[in-house]
């Protein structure tokens, strides 16, 4: 799916019944009214896909952190604030996802944190990538994100309905299943 295609599923969550809020609101990391909770993997110049992708998990009853909306965070990146992203990514969350656009994909960060990741979160399939395209469609994608499992709207031709985590291996389960394993 590409970038406009998820600000539209963001914004369908508003009008289903039980869900509140908006993309935008300011909102804190809290595990305590959640059945799992996700480590937000993404680019900083990516805010406004960052939002919709809180919004998105939320309302699925899933807490998300986002590194720069903790306010324990150092105002500067530092050793520190690595430490602490390592911390939540290892321990301080149940789950990985790598918001995946194209400017992820290029962030030094991201590839550390998928990097910091991989040994702890994907053999206990803890850890998934929600690919984004371009307005135009374009993915750039590096070859070793092909090794782990993917975050998708069921296609068409399977009827359209719902969210679903893709193995490189062709298995697939219901993203909702996922958030509970």
């Amino acid at each position: 799916m590409n970038r406009a295609e998820f600000a539209s599923i963001a914004g369908e969550f508003s009008s289903f019944s039980g869900i509140s809020g908006s993309p935008g609101k300011t909102r804190t990391f809290s595990k305590s009214h959640s059945v799992t909770s996700v480590f937000l993997s993404h680019a900083h110049q990516d805010k406004d896909v960052v939002e919709q992708a809180r919004f998105f998990f939320e309302n699925l009853g899933i807490a998300v952190y986002v590194d720069w909306a903790d306010e324990t965070m150092p105002e500067r990146t530092n050793g520190e604030t690595a430490t602490r992203i390592k911390s939540q990514i290892i321990t301080g969350t149940d789950k990985f996802v790598l918001l995946a656009t194209n400017t992820a994909i290029a962030s030094r960060w991201c590839n550390w944190e998928v990097g910091i990741a991989d040994p702890f979160k994907l053999s206990k399939n803890k850890m998934a990538l929600l690919p984004l395209a371009d307005t135009q469609g374009g993915w750039n994608g590096n070859e070793y994100l092909q090794i782990y499992p993917r975050i998708e709207r069921n296609p068409r031709q399977f009827g359209g309905e719902g969210y679903y985590i893709w193995y490189p291996n062709g298995d697939w389960m219901t993203l909702e299943n996922w958030l509970k394993v």
